[in-house]
């Protein structure tokens, strides 16, 4: 499955500083992981800029953070690029301490791989797993991307093989050029905004539902005050009569 293309409705603009008259849009957190050397920054300082920066250093983690209008809604992103160091043994992640933070803090996933590296593709479902570790609840949504599509001379990756993984673990899945094709790109950003945007509704109803205050008599203050009244009353009734 791809996401439904949706390029003409993004805006990208710095977060505004805050006033008391402005009224403040949804927090959107997402993380984009991956071995290294798969394009990760490249895809998230092309979503934010349009502009294609071939070679990264190697990063330890930087947090992205722009105000993006998507189809109306106006989103408060903050995008968590992450460190390529991990290492797949026996289909398990040794994830550092700082990857595995950034999975509990983040709300929608980003697994991208490279078409031109089948390692970088192993590492796509140990990842997934640990994911769904860490937020069991399954609603966390994510999206499996192949990325370098452009390099088809080096493919190491069939497109079908990035399917059927996306359809084993039950997520949608693009193969992309970063490079080549900015739509695509923005495509894949603009439905993970809206997917966790949807867990903030659903989120949000629930808790509304959960904390409906018992009902009240607006006049129960002036109710308790009459009845200690009646109350006195008929305690010193006897007493007068003696």
């Amino acid at each position: 499955m791809r996401p439904p293309t949706m390029s003409g409705h993004c805006l990208l603009a710095p977060i505004p500083e805050s006033s008391s008259d402005y009224l403040l849009p949804k927090d959107v957190k997402l993380a984009v992981l991956g071995a290294g050397r798969v394009g990760k920054s490249a895809m998230i300082v092309r979503f934010l800029t349009k502009r294609f920066i071939g070679d990264y250093e190697p990063n330890t983690g930087k947090l992205y953070s722009r105000l993006v209008y998507v189809e109306g809604d106006q989103l408060s992103l903050q995008i968590q690029d992450t460190p390529g160091g991990i290492q797949v043994q026996d289909n398990l992640t040794q994830v550092v301490d700082s990857l595995s933070k950034c999975v509990q803090w983040a709300e929608g996933f980003l697994l991208v791989y490279s078409i031109t590296d089948y390692d970088s593709y192993q590492s796509i479902r140990p990842l997934y797993q640990h994911i769904r570790k860490v937020h069991p609840d399954s609603r966390a949504p994510v999206i499996i991307v192949g990325n370098k599509g452009d390099l088809l001379h080096a493919r190491q990756v069939q497109t079908h093989d990035g399917i059927q993984l996306a359809n084993e673990l039950g997520s949608l899945f693009l193969e992309i050029s970063t490079s080549e094709n900015y739509e695509d790109v923005c495509d894949v950003f603009q439905h993970l905004c809206k997917e966790v945007s949807k867990l903030h509704s659903i989120s949000g109803e629930r808790r509304r539902a959960s904390i409906i205050p018992r009902p009240r008599s607006p006049n129960m203050q002036d109710l308790k005050r009459r009845f200690k009244q009646a109350l006195s009353s008929k305690v010193k009734a006897p007493s007068a009569v003696g």
